[in-house]
């Protein structure tokens, strides 16, 4: 499977001997439990070197993005953040929060308190709540510039305490 250690091992000796200028670990996330990608991701990344940048493919949920950081990967992509968006779920410190279930008709609130963000700053969740209900294409931009904010206010403090 994706997560065969000894693959990985005879693969990444061939790449790190061809002195590529960055190497990516892919294959993770694609069927297993997280568990097992969280398992793995230390060994796999020490295989690559640590001065120059290791990307872990296609991985986004917020707590597989903290545990690749703690086992050394430098860089992400996931669709996670604007697709979540677009079907009225916003990721926030307290855990995601969907956006059209009913109690959030009328509550004045904004996505995540404390967000600077321009939805957060601006709206509330009953208007988003009102916004996806309508299919209005505004209430799918504005939670996925909210979770673009929490994405990168997530790296931001986890590159904080990497340097501390």
């Amino acid at each position: 499977g994706g997560l065969d250690l000894g693959l990985r091992a005879a693969c990444a000796r061939e790449l790190v001997a061809m002195d590529f200028p960055g190497y990516a670990l892919g294959g993770f996330s694609v069927g297993e439990a997280p568990e097992q990608m969280h398992a793995l991701l230390p060994a796999c990344a020490a295989l690559l070197p640590e001065g120059k940048p290791r990307y872990l493919m296609g991985v986004g949920r917020p707590q597989d993005l903290l545990a690749g950081v703690a086992a050394g990967i430098d860089l992400f992509d996931c669709v996670m953040p604007t697709r979540n968006g677009r079907n009225a779920l916003a990721f926030t410190a307290d855990g995601p929060i969907r956006l059209r279930n009913a109690r959030h008709r009328r509550d004045p609130a904004p996505v995540e308190s404390g967000c600077p963000c321009d939805c957060c700053a601006n709206y509330s969740r009953a208007y988003l709540h009102h916004l996806f209900a309508a299919d209005e294409m505004l209430g799918p931009t504005l939670l996925s510039l909210h979770n673009l904010a929490f994405y990168l206010r997530l790296m931001r403090d986890a590159r904080v305490a990497v340097a501390e």
